[in-house]
């Protein structure tokens, strides 16, 4: 097992500084870890670990989701389509897909479906969804690369529930326009002919380039990232746990990197997440620290918090709540070791909670992605917990990737 001793003995990040900076947090759990022997009451634990996660995260107050309006609805591919949106008390409307079998009649377990990242902040929904025939070739071919084919959110929605999928902020209908941004900004480009796949692909460039400008920005009014990611998925989880089709004590989340981030924070934080996936995206400070920072979208981090809480405890924080972790041996984002002692950590505070049948962790072969067989095993966790009925559901039986 790797400890800090060991991996000050290989080049980091931050190159000499590296051995320096991972002392200061040490091999001890931190100070909220449940790991820890003065922590013995789940309960008191969590209420106090919590709190401090909320403080650090600093979530701004997006209001309550206002004009929730409904613009279309549509059949497609066995499944009842609603295009639908609605307001924060800042930024454009926040748009979503929601879908769900067709016919279905009654209340339904339902499932918060997360985006990526992938590099791709001009869309956010259509990643995970497919709702026409004529499907945008950027998203068909993102959907082949990362999920195996399928549009894992509607094959989620075949197996009996409701799913909602909306757009991230700072993705799609929350991205940040260039029309918005002062000239010297924009490096020339313009909203013109945005589905085009070239003027997509400069967008995309143009705000990877954007995201430390938008990251010190939050930082200087007092939030973070995440803590916007947590307070806006919260809303999106408000709107579906409203709906009189949805059976608000049967919700789940889950998603792949970007998403499987959100996942961490979000089933973390709000005990109405019943049951959680993560997939592509459990690892621990350290591997940050002196390892991967250079993969990660400043999205991942919160100052302060690696002395208090270790990354797989913030989604430790939801014990003994359902937990799945999905892996990738050959995860570029990630070092095997440090995604092994990610494992250890959330199996050591589960089995502490008395809750070890209520986490799993799989490995699977291959580079970053949530295929059809990682989406089987998902899908019939989420079933487990969550108690649906699915009707011929499985990827690898019986269906076929686009």
């Amino acid at each position: 097992m790797m400890t800090n001793a060991d991996a000050m003995n290989t080049p980091s990040m931050i190159g000499g500084y590296g051995p320096w900076a991972a002392s200061l947090a040490g091999d001890e759990p931190p100070a909220f870890s449940f790991r820890r022997a003065d922590w013995t009451d789940v309960d008191a634990w969590r209420g106090a670990a919590r709190a401090r996660f909320q403080e650090r995260v600093a979530s701004p107050d997006t209001g309550a989701p206002a004009d929730v309006t409904v613009h279309r609805r549509y059949a497609y591919d066995g499944l009842a389509v609603e295009e639908l949106s609605w307001q924060l008390a800042y930024g454009p409307r926040t748009e979503a897909i929601l879908l769900k079998p067709a016919g279905a009649a009654g209340k339904l377990p339902a499932l918060l479906a997360l985006h990526d990242h992938g590099g791709n902040k001009y869309f956010g929904k259509r990643k995970i969804t497919r709702t026409d025939d004529d499907q945008h070739p950027m998203m068909a071919e993102h959907q082949r690369h990362y999920y195996g084919g399928y549009a894992w959110a509607n094959q989620m929605a075949k197996r009996g529930y409701v799913v909602l999928v909306h757009d991230a902020f700072a993705f799609a209908s929350r991205r940040v326009r260039l029309a918005d941004m002062p000239d010297f900004l924009r490096a020339g480009l313009t909203d013109d002919d945005p589905e085009k796949p070239e003027n997509i692909d400069a967008y995309n460039r143009w705000a990877g380039t954007h995201e430390h400008l938008m990251a010190k920005s939050l930082f200087s009014a007092g939030t973070t990232w995440p803590g916007v990611f947590l307070a806006e998925d919260r809303a999106a989880l408000d709107v579906l746990c409203a709906r009189p089709d949805v059976d608000a004590s049967r919700v789940g989340c889950g998603g792949l990197s970007g998403g499987g981030l959100r996942t961490v924070h979000l089933a973390g934080a709000d005990e109405r997440i019943r049951a959680a996936v993560c997939v592509g995206m459990m690892t621990t400070w350290r591997d940050y620290l002196l390892h991967k920072c250079h993969t990660h979208t400043w999205m991942c981090y919160t100052p302060l918090l690696s002395t208090e809480l270790d990354y797989p405890e913030i989604l430790g924080l939801r014990v003994p709540l359902p937990t799945l972790v999905l892996n990738n041996r050959e995860d570029s984002l990630f070092t095997m070791p440090e995604m092994e002692r990610a494992d250890r950590i959330l199996a050591a505070v589960y089995a502490k909670a008395g809750a070890a049948d209520r986490y799993r962790c799989s490995f699977y072969p291959g580079g970053h992605k949530f295929d059809g067989a990682m989406q089987d095993e998902a899908f019939a966790w989420l079933d487990a917990w969550l108690g649906s009925a699915p009707q011929n559901t499985g990827n690898s039986e019986n269906q076929h990737a686009d």
